[in-house]
């Protein structure tokens, strides 16, 4: 399998070995007790065929779709490889954003529970003299968000040298313009022996070929374009015609359905907050976030949907990259996602981990033509939603 740009070739190596149970992944028993106390029965395919060469040290590009376990994937991995005796950062875990970097943490510790983790997370929002404490007390991982791991590395309060592992999750994200200065500026300053892991639902090519610069012969674990949409979630769309006629049509779609929570994308903060004061005028119960709420505010919000006491959360593609809210069965696309890859981050958000989940998209006339665009880039079918919606939750 390859993926291409015009003089760029990525292929996968195709002697992967599955290896379908974690009894047989030579793992410790600690860590063992961990993977099954958090409800892990048996591997995802993820799973099965990364976490082996990733604990024998190799550099590794891994690309599953999303609910897959990728994060538990690269967490077991540096978990099996720490030195727990020695207080030092071992393994350094990377994230976009603040919100998925504290996802992360919550899974190394409930994971790493049995083995005495100490793991701390390094988030803007957060004050420096905090984490610059924590560190000082010694801590085995450290997950953050590019720009705070970068500046703890220049102050000296964030030592590398005796760290074994970094891994970026959402890798496409973290190698896009917006990082890719602080993610180069951080590869000069940890020791150049470092295991590099990079794991994501999507990769395209041109994020690929910055990898050959900071990789070592990585074991490359891909998924092509046509496999990555995901199986067990349903996807739909209605045809609202224009785009005045779309809020009358979500209300409707409430009306009709039972659902137990959903997430509704927009494209802007503005139609976020115009959706939710919108909603909560029908008396909808509502919660919002997106980028210009603080990082408390943002953490609030948050916890507030995964406790149920919000059925609805609208937000913005801040959150359409790895948050896993269990009791969402529904994704709702108020705006079309205008950026391919983000299509696929933002309907991930139902179906997690197997579980059946249901994406619809409202759009226009306007938007029929980038719906289908979609449809070629994942060689997938968005069929009209039908009447028996319903039955499908």
């Amino acid at each position: 399998m390859a993926n291409q740009t015009e003089d760029y070739v990525i292929t996968e190596d195709v002697a992967i070995e599955k290896v379908d149970s974690f009894d047989k992944m030579g793992l410790r028993d600690e860590l063992l007790r961990g993977i099954y106390t958090y409800g892990y029965e048996r591997p995802s395919m993820i799973q099965q065929k990364a976490i082996v060469p990733g604990i024998t040290g190799r550099d590794i590009i891994a690309q599953a779709q999303s609910g897959t376990g990728k994060t538990a994937t690269f967490t077991i991995t540096a978990l099996q490889q720490i030195d727990f005796t020695l207080p030092a950062v071992q393994a350094l875990l990377m994230a976009p954003t603040r919100e998925l970097a504290t996802q992360i943490h919550g899974v190394v510790e409930a994971l790493g529970d049995y083995l005495g983790v100490k793991a701390h997370v390094c988030i803007g929002g957060n004050r420096v003299s905090d984490d610059r404490s924590v560190l000082r007390g010694g801590v085995h991982v450290v997950v953050g968000t590019p720009g705070r791991i970068l500046d703890l590395l220049q102050r000296g309060d964030l030592d590398p040298s005796k760290l074994k592992l970094f891994f970026m999750d959402e890798a496409d994200e973290m190698l896009s313009l917006g990082f890719k200065d602080a993610i180069y500026n951080i590869f000069q300053a940890i020791p150049g022996n470092v295991q590099v892991g990079l794991f994501s639902a999507t990769m395209p090519p041109e994020a690929l070929e910055i990898t050959t610069n900071f990789m070592k012969d990585p074991c490359r674990i891909l998924v092509q374009q046509e496999e990555i949409t995901l199986e067990g979630i349903r996807q739909f769309y209605i045809n609202c015609e224009r785009e005045q006629w779309k809020f009358d049509v979500l209300c409707d779609l409430y009306d009709t359905l039972n659902i137990a929570q959903a997430v509704i994308f927009c494209n802007t903060r503005k139609k976020v907050d115009w959706l939710t004061e919108q909603l909560r005028q029908k008396d909808f119960t509502v919660s919002a976030t997106h980028g210009d709420l603080e990082p408390a505010q943002r953490a609030a919000i948050l916890q507030e949907f995964r406790s149920g006491r919000s059925r609805i959360l609208i937000s913005t593609d801040l959150l359409a990259r790895g948050i896993d809210v269990h009791g969402v069965s529904l994704v709702i696309n108020y705006d079309l996602s205008r950026n391919q890859e983000k299509y696929i981050h933002r309907i991930g958000r139902s179906g997690r981990f197997g579980r059946k989940g249901v994406a619809v998209n409202l759009v226009s006339h306007d938007d029929m033509h980038n719906m289908r665009e979609l449809e070629r880039y994942y060689n997938t079918r968005i069929e009209e939603m039908p009447s028996n919606i319903a039955d499908l939750l």
